[in-house]
């Protein structure tokens, strides 16, 4: 029998023209990444971030590039804070880090999926973790910072199992270290440059476009319709060589 061509080609997963995206922790790192990248392919975007100034900025760059107008104003999360032994973090400095890298994701994420849910309107949420959250790959003084992230993996999972019968979906993205704004005093430390990438496999940490953003942008599409309860990993192999490559150094 021969072969039959669809008379209705699939559309390219890249078009996601039209989305409308919540963006928190959208003033600095990937957050800005993910904001500006999303808004030149079309889709609308609600910024969300605690340092409005920033958030203003970006809003009028978004709002030059597209012509579309932004709101400027959000709450949003933080990121690793108080690397520190278990034994040295005060009990606040464990619930800030708590707070900041699983509660206000988890809130986010719980009053979001109320409005999708109650408006029947199917969506997806794609939660920002770690590599630092795996069960591999662990660094000293990371005990809060990680524990939250493994916290976040967990908590997509299970919400991505009860939300499905409302036809939400959610997935999470465990990155290592990538070059930007936040990383780049870092990135100048000999650590980084003459350790580290040594037991990279791919012998580089990359940038978050398009190492991040084309996946969000596949998972935003509807072509990923069937794709939840998953935790991306996208850190150039960095968790997979453990302790024995580390001894070769």
């Amino acid at each position: 029998m021969p072969a039959q061509i669809s008379p209705h080609p699939l559309e390219p997963w890249y078009n996601i023209t039209g989305k409308v995206v919540l963006v928190t922790g959208a003033s600095s790192g990937i957050g800005v990444e993910f904001c500006l990248d999303l808004a030149r392919a079309g889709c609308r975007i609600i910024a969300a971030a605690r340092r409005l100034d920033r958030l203003k900025s970006l809003c009028h760059e978004i709002n030059q590039m597209t012509g579309l107008p932004l709101p400027d104003a959000g709450h949003g999360a933080g990121n690793l804070r108080n690397a520190k032994s278990p034994l040295d973090l005060s009990e606040e400095e464990w619930n800030e880090v708590f707070k900041t890298s699983l509660t206000g994701i988890g809130l986010v994420s719980k009053y979001v999926c109320i409005r999708m849910r109650d408006a029947q309107r199917k969506g997806t949420i794609i939660n920002i973790s770690s590599n630092a959250g795996l069960n591999q790959g662990h660094l000293p003084g990371g005990s809060a910072y990680a524990s939250s992230k493994s916290g976040v993996n967990t908590l997509t999972k299970i919400m991505a199992l009860e939300l499905g019968v409302h036809k939400i979906r959610l997935n999470c993205l465990s990155p290592a270290l990538f070059k930007s704004e936040i990383t780049e005093k870092l990135m100048q430390k000999d650590w980084p440059k003459k350790v580290a990438l040594k037991t990279v496999p791919l012998r580089t940490h990359g940038t978050s476009n398009p190492a991040l953003t084309s996946l969000v942008g596949y998972l935003i599409h509807d072509s990923s319709e069937y794709v939840s309860g998953n935790d991306f990993i996208v850190e150039a192999g960095a968790t997979l060589p453990g302790v024995p490559i580390y001894s070769s150094l």
